[in-house]
């Protein structure tokens, strides 16, 4: 089984009219209802909200597939945040973060024995007393053998100490077998500046050493893979009339997962034993799904039967 670690929270996003409609997500809730509605085995690990928001929260992880066991509920109120969108679909994000349920989560301790796979990211490892809940768990599980995924999604405006967290990003790369990050998020992640040019930012990654392979999301530029042999393995984005971008990079966290699980690759050896052609097959999976969320409003994944 997949474990996906993470916050639930619910964006509030433009239409058309000008209002702001509800719509259910957080990076790593979005992660597991993609590798869910993609029929991968997947649990989610994360404290809910008791309220009406996180009711729907809990609703959907069902409708897509994804087991609840790990779930705890509280009191505290639904993260939430208010979504702006740019003209090219692209979104920024105001976070209300206080004294909201995902961030108190408690250590579940050694996760069961059947989970092969735990993955992690976003808000809910910068927020605490919850992100150091969630990093004790990412490294018993790593040290158990598990395959361990980092997509670190970075909203820059809820880190207060920049450096202090790219300390306590790096410390944490020797205990992650598959990373994915966004080039802009690798630029932040190195402090470079928002120009630098993506050779420069594939030499910092190079860098990084302790993951298998490390995915980079391209945007526009679609997909891109730095392999364990040190290969570049670039795919081209799928064309799509994009309605907003929210939920894309969860999407290809998500289907990469279930890629893997079908293909039989779910540990870091596996991933680091994947030839040329098979990441190929990956990413094109990966950009496939992210296609079909960039094409609806809000992070609304596709299911297995919707990529044929």
């Amino acid at each position: 089984m997949i474990v996906v670690a993470g916050e639930a929270l619910v964006d509030l996003v433009p239409t058309p009219g000008g209002d702001l409609a509800p719509r259910l997500g957080g990076g790593p809730y979005n992660v597991a209802v993609a590798a869910g509605r993609l029929e991968a085995p997947v649990g989610f690990l994360s404290r809910v909200s008791a309220d009406l928001f996180g009711d729907r929260l809990v609703e959907r992880l069902h409708a897509s597939g994804v087991r609840t066991d790990l779930v705890q509920r509280g009191p505290e109120p639904t993260t939430l945040a208010v979504v702006g969108l740019a003209d090219d679909g692209s979104a920024r994000y105001s976070f209300y973060v206080e004294g909201t349920a995902d961030r108190l989560v408690a250590d579940p301790g050694p996760l069961p024995d059947d989970v092969r796979a735990v993955s992690f990211g976003t808000l809910s490892l910068v927020l605490e007393p919850g992100a150091s809940a969630y990093e004790r768990v990412l490294r018993r599980e790593a040290d158990r053998g598990a395959l361990t995924v980092l997509d670190p999604n970075i909203r820059a405006g809820l880190i207060d100490d920049p450096v202090a967290y790219r300390a306590r990003y790096a410390s944490w790369l020797p205990h992650v077998g598959l990373l994915k990050v966004s080039v802009e998020d690798a630029r932040w992640l190195a402090d470079l500046p928002a120009d630098a040019p993506e050779g420069e930012v594939l030499e910092v990654v190079r860098g990084w050493h302790g993951p298998a392979a490390v995915v980079l999301t391209r945007g526009s530029g679609g997909l891109a893979v730095l392999t364990a042999s040190g290969d570049v393995i670039h795919v081209p984005p799928t064309p799509v009339d994009v309605v907003d971008t929210i939920g894309a990079g969860d999407t290809v966290q998500g289907a990469l997962l279930a890629w893997l699980h079908h293909h039989d690759a779910l540990s870091t050896e596996a991933v680091r034993g994947l030839d040329d052609g098979r990441w190929r097959a990956a990413l094109a999976h990966a950009g496939a799904a992210a296609a079909i969320t960039c094409s609806r409003a809000g992070a609304e994944p596709p299911f297995r039967a919707e990529l044929g």
